[in-house]
């Protein structure tokens, strides 16, 4: 008989996932149907987005040759009935205080950063890119955690240094690169360009770096179809910056820089985020999201 979510004391909650202490080693991720744009959880939730992410985040751990923190499988006997396919057993780890930024393509952060200095997160770019611009090769391009409801900010290699120190950053730097390359290789094969990636990394009892939280998630990752990519122009995206571009666009009225919150989602605009990142999830994956635990058809 599985246990019951209230069986697990309750550590915190983030813009998307609440955490729960399972043993003296082991956390229960669990990934709601909430979704974030522009540091604000908005009202509006996405069915089935928390198995999507969950799913995705399987199948690339599985994928990757980098050790991560699963502990057991999305089926794991530990997991409660509510949270089934939502949710995964995890290592506890000790989480690094930097968010490993990967990008392959100049857009978002990254492209206003490059606009203004010429240079992301201090490293000098050739002159005339633009949106959607391929990258010669991958950057590592780190960001600081922020506090939840506040913004991450790119830092500098230097910064991260500081933060963990020259050998940790060097391991973390290569890692990230590492995994992004092998990650965006695959997608790629299917169709998908993936940007740029967020990886959090976590040290286990034993010192080893480990991947953890989610991983190529449409959350975490912008996804941009393969055979639709044209520089200087905003891309045709399965990922969160749908909603972000509904947000920021007349039909929402809401001003960014004012201080209420975003409005509710649309009806047709849930659906469709929805829509992307399943499509996202079975295009890479190659599997069917109706045959995910506890997917609803």
């Amino acid at each position: 008989m599985r246990p019951a979510l209230s069986d697990y004391q309750h550590l915190a909650s983030g813009k998307v996932r609440e955490l729960y202490r399972v043993d003296d080693h082991h956390l229960l991720f669990v990934a709601s149907d909430r979704i974030s744009a522009y540091d604000h959880i908005l009202d509006s939730e996405i069915p089935d987005k928390g198995r999507v992410l969950t799913a995705m985040s399987v199948f690339f751990f599985d994928h990757l040759d980098s050790p991560n923190h699963l502990a057991g499988p999305p089926d794991d006997k530990r997991i409660p009935e509510e949270v089934l396919g939502r949710a995964l057993v995890v290592e506890q780890l000790e989480m690094l205080p930097v968010e490993a930024v990967a990008r392959g393509y100049l857009t978002g952060s990254g492209l206003i950063d490059y606009q203004q200095t010429g240079a992301v997160c201090g490293i000098p770019l050739p002159a005339g890119l633009v949106e959607a611009s391929k990258f010669a090769e991958p950057l590592f391009t780190p960001a600081s955690k922020a506090e939840l409801g506040q913004h991450d900010e790119n830092i500098t290699f230097d910064r991260v240094v500081e933060l963990v120190g020259a050998t940790r950053a060097d391991e973390l730097r290569e890692r990230t690169l590492h995994t992004y390359t092998q990650g965006a290789e695959h997608a790629l094969s299917h169709g998908i360009i993936v940007a740029d990636t967020k990886f959090e990394f976590g040290v286990d009892a034993n010192g080893a770096l480990k991947l953890a939280d989610e991983v190529f998630t449409p959350d975490s990752s912008r996804y941009w179809r393969a055979e639709d990519h044209v520089e200087g122009q905003t891309q045709n995206s399965f990922d969160k910056q749908f909603v972000r571009n509904w947000l920021t666009s007349p039909e929402s009225g809401w001003d960014r820089a004012a201080d209420n919150p975003p409005p509710p989602l649309p009806a047709d605009i849930v659906e469709a985020t929805r829509a992307r990142y399943i499509e996202a999830y079975e295009r890479i994956s190659g599997l069917r999201f109706d045959d995910w635990i506890g997917a609803s058809a």
